[in-house]
């Protein structure tokens, strides 16, 4: 029992958890590859990334989210919501100028979210259920539950058809938005104000920032990334529908925890999430190939993610030690000397 309490304790296993996201990577890599000859192919990995490129919009808003310490339920019915209006305007409006109304009732529905949780202080769990629940019920109100078509099928293709046989322009889009983000948080000024309020908002606040905007703007970004990925999911597909993004929100919040975002706030990585996205696309790609069932591929993603959740409370409790890049490899070289030197120095 002490070993195994001296092994959890050890400094390359809490630098294991540290740098979970990248190893989780590379063993799913590994693993899909040994399950799905030629998964690692750039058509497959293209096909993969553009399938996950819809919760990949939704999970770029939830990181912001999450890192204020929020919680947002509602990205995949304001997803539908806007996908119906984008298609449903097309004939009064023309194509383009719809879209960008269904990424308007995008932000808008996030105005509404940051307002029930900032100004009517309704704990987000509770006010982001409520207005899922109310937008996904409009949804079917707008379409009498029955999903629609819009005026040409071809135009959606520019946002589905790979360029030049390469990746398609919604992963175009998605990735740089995840890289804007990383540069955003990391460089700028109001990003590392973001930490701040997601570390300990009454501190914050304190210290001169303004930690409600910060939460109230984070739901707006939020409002309009999951807009904008209802507007291009239903474009591609020509469609409206009020059961689009059922399940999103949870793939999404699920693609944010595994590539390092803390539930708690203060702790997050846009290319963590890009990471956790990855994942997600390889894993259930393999797993399709595989002939998994949905529910057996809906058992391993919640798998990983209670595991992920209980280590990063594990090393939240070790905040006085030195988890860094270095301080990892050179313990895990130190760990590959002690055998050597007990063989050296046995009778």
């Amino acid at each position: 029992m002490n070993a195994i309490r001296r092994a959890f304790d050890s400094d390359v296993f809490l630098g294991v958890v540290r740098y979970r996201v990248a190893i989780i990577l590379v063993a799913t890599i590994v693993v899909s590859a040994s399950m799905v000859p030629g998964i690692l192919e750039f058509r497959a990995l293209s096909l993969s990334l553009d399938r996950i490129s819809t919760t990949a919009l939704v999970a770029v808003g939830l990181t912001v989210v999450l890192l204020a310490g929020k919680l947002d339920l509602s990205g995949g019915a304001i997803l539908a919501l806007s996908g119906i209006t984008a298609i449903g305007l097309q004939e009064e409006l023309g194509q383009v100028p719809a879209a960008v109304v269904g990424i308007g009732v995008g932000l808008l529905a996030g105005i509404v979210n940051g307002f029930l949780v900032v100004v009517l202080r309704i704990n987000s769990l509770v006010a982001t259920l409520a207005s899922m629940l109310f937008f996904r019920a409009l949804c079917h109100f707008i379409t009498e539950s029955r999903p629609f078509s819009g005026l040409d099928p071809l135009f959606g293709l520019v946002v589905s058809r790979p360029i030049e046989g390469t990746v398609t322009l919604r992963t175009i889009i998605f990735v740089v938005l995840l890289v804007a983000l990383h540069l955003w948080l990391t460089r700028a000024v109001a990003g590392r104000n973001l930490f701040a309020v997601g570390s300990n908002p009454v501190a914050a606040e304190a210290s001169g920032i303004r930690a409600n905007a910060y939460v109230f703007g984070t739901f707006v970004f939020a409002g309009a990334t999951a807009g904008a990925a209802g507007v291009i999911q239903s474009l591609s597909v020509n469609t409206g529908s009020p059961v689009f993004g059922e399940s999103t929100s949870l793939l999404a919040i699920a693609a944010v925890v595994i590539g390092g975002t803390r539930l708690e706030g203060g702790r997050a990585s846009a290319l963590g999430t890009l990471g956790g996205l990855l994942v997600m696309a390889i894993l259930t790609t393999a797993m399709e190939f595989s002939n998994v069932p949905a529910y057996i591929q809906n058992i391993v993603t919640g798998v990983i993610l209670l595991l992920l959740i209980l280590l990063d409370r594990f090393v939240s409790g070790k905040k006085g030690r030195n988890l860094s890049l270095t301080a990892f490899v050179r313990s895990v070289r130190q760990a590959r000397r002690n055998p050597e030197n007990e063989r050296t120095h046995a009778p």
